[in-house]
């Protein structure tokens, strides 16, 4: 403000407000309307009219046109005195107030009261437009919140709900609208909020989503197969075992005399380094499994083309081999090869185990296992479910324990430890899968005891080192047999090929910058698929409010809270125990409250 000295009586402003002059000294006395009285500096206020005034109500009742006054002068300068004459006719107190406000406004004037800058037609249209839309914002936000506390949203309020959203996927931190709304930013509370508004179902399952992981299958175009020998096994019976709603078979068992033959569908065939299909696959890492259906790592169109059994005749990459008396996998050989498949369920096989070949490959599978046991394998046997939604329904059944399934992840296994020792013996550098030894052992054959021991079992690596795998008793293994579902299987076939044809293979640089991705990739994988098997247990708890069940206490903290494992939902749970129970004591169970978006359940013990 212009440093002035008024004179008693005349009108000034102070910071906003209007006050009166009373007296006038080394500073200048004034009045507020509130009567309250201040001693400030010239330079504290600005003159506003001489006076006289002697109250605030000379203040009010001026009329005049300060629109018209301003078309004339837009684009121009005025002082408020001439602004008011214009406007007014007269340059009274309260005319001066008047104008002043409108001044004060900012949307047509601005600047100190004697050097008033009158804004351009264009910087009014342009502010009164950007003002319409402020008030019309805060109105719709008004609105919008409004319908969220009375829980009936419009398809509309769906854009506005995409932060919400963003929070319960945790792609950010923060929110307007629980802000607003007084709840804690928390993804779980976001998604608990987006489903009472019916912005999601109460089924939704949004930790694919979550873990920043892809919808759908990869949509790429699948390349017509090379031209390349390849070695005739179609005189073998092949046998493609597998889950009865399995859709990816990858994987076949032969048995030539004392040669042992694992196929593999030769999707390196097809994706070889760096192609797009490897570069798809090397992002999604694996081949995604919910209850709600499989996101694949690779187009569903590959697995038509290259699926063991889905053809008459498949394409493979035949891994022989035999074992020795002691069960130890000897004299490998991997060939591009034609096999001629037929698809068993686990369940149709085992009827067939004490037939041939399965009664052989069966009695080999028992060898090489008691080899592994011998080697100090873990023998960990702990609940095992599928989760499946069918027709909406959610169906949990027991994974059993079937002896064409032992036969079946015995074979593989041979097959992985002799891949992995035919590319050590030629310097074929490959992903191994590697486990250090754990921290304790194995102190009785209860569930608890069991329960126990996992926890001590270290994380299975993959290397490019040539290290044992303890908990599969194996000295060399690498993964080789889902090329179809794991990346890294993938790799392990790429550069067996690239040995096949001559050519030069990944240096183990590659590899590992390959298996350094897919890691990054395949922990969320891993993450999701728990988080969502257990979502859609909680909602078979919720929509079987019946439910009873047993659970097995395999863990007791100092503060008598004790982790049971339900043996028919496979799922632990923490509970609070009012008396002491010995480790595998069985307690039965009834569902008390169900919390989805905390991903928890409460139960209580009927015993």
């Amino acid at each position: 403000m212009t440093e002035i000295t008024p004179a008693a009586g005349s009108l000034v402003l102070y910071k906003v407000y209007p006050a009166l002059v009373k007296a006038v000294s080394d500073k200048v006395e004034i009045q507020l309307q509130d009567g309250s009285v201040k001693r400030v500096r010239p330079k504290d206020v600005a003159l506003l009219h001489p006076g006289p005034v002697r109250d605030f109500g000379q203040l009010q009742g001026a009329e005049g046109d300060l629109a018209e006054a301003w078309e004339l002068l837009a684009g121009g300068q005025t002082t408020l005195g001439e602004l008011t004459e214009l406007a007014f006719g007269a340059f009274t107190p309260a005319a001066a107030w008047t104008a002043w406000q409108w001044v004060a406004e900012g949307l047509y004037f601005s600047g100190p009261p004697e050097a008033i800058l009158v804004r351009s037609v264009e910087a009014v249209a342009a502010d009164r437009a950007q003002r319409e839309a402020k008030e019309n914002a805060e109105r719709a936000w008004g609105d919008f919140m409004a319908r969220l506390q009375r829980k009936a949203i419009l398809d509309e309020d769906h854009e506005r709900l995409q932060e919400v959203e963003r929070l319960a996927l945790l792609r950010s931190e923060r929110s307007r609208i629980l802000q607003a709304l007084n709840i804690q930013e928390k993804p779980e509370y976001a998604h608990r909020l987006l489903v009472e508004l019916g912005y999601w179902t109460a089924e939704h399952n949004p930790y694919p989503a979550r873990f920043g992981l892809p919808a759908g299958n990869p949509q790429l175009e699948i390349p017509e197969l090379p031209e390349e020998p390849r070695l005739d096994l179609t005189h073998l019976a092949a046998f493609a075992i597998d889950d009865e709603c399995s859709q990816d078979p990858d994987d076949a068992i032969s048995l030539d005399g004392e040669r042992i033959w694992v196929h593999v569908a030769d999707v390196a065939a097809l994706a070889p380094p760096d192609s797009p299909l490897d570069l798809e696959a090397r992002g999604r890492a694996a081949n995604l499994y919910l209850p709600e259906g499989i996101v694949h790592m690779l187009p569903p169109a590959l697995t038509e083309r290259l699926g063991l059994g889905l053809h008459d005749i498949s394409p493979a990459l035949s891994i022989g081999f035999r074992l020795d008396e002691d069960g130890a996998v000897q004299d490998v050989e991997v060939h591009r090869s034609r096999i001629r498949v037929t698809r068993h369920s686990y369940l149709a096989a085992d009827g067939m185990m004490t037939q041939p070949p399965f009664a052989d490959l069966y009695e080999r599978a028992k060898r090489f296992q008691q080899r592994r046991l011998a080697n100090g394998a873990a023998t960990i046997d702990l609940p095992e479910v599928s989760v499946r939604l069918r027709d909406g329904q959610v169906v949990i059944h027991p994974t059993e324990r079937l002896g064409s399934r032992e036969m079946v992840t015995e074979l593989m296994l041979m097959a992985g430890a002799g891949v992995a020792e035919y590319c050590r013996e030629r310097a074929i550098p490959i992903p191994y899968a590697s486990q250090s030894p754990p921290d304790g052992s194995l102190k009785g054959q209860g569930m608890a005891e069991m329960y126990a021991f996992r926890r001590l079992m270290k994380p299975s690596q993959s290397k490019t080192l040539e290290e044992p795998h303890a908990g599969l008793g194996l000295s060399l293994y690498t993964r080789a047999t889902s090329p179809l579902r794991r990346y890294l299987d993938l790799v392990t076939h790429q550069q067996l090929r690239a040995h096949l044809r001559g050519e030069t293979p990944l240096t183990r640089e590659q590899v590992a910058e390959r298996i350094g991705a897919s890691e990054a990739t395949s922990g969320a994988v891993r993450k999701a698929e728990r988080f969502s098997n257990q979502h859609w247990k909680l909602i078979y708890l919720q929509r079987n409010p019946g439910w009873r069940g047993r659970g097995v206490v395999v863990d007791v903290d100092d503060n008598k809270k004790a982790t049971l494992l339900i043996q028919e939902l496979a799922m632990e749970v923490r509970q609070r125990l009012k008396n002491d129970l010995p480790l595998n004591t069985e307690v039965r169970l009834a569902a008390r409250e169900v919390e989805l978006p905390e991903l928890s359940v409460r139960f209580r013990i009927l015993d």
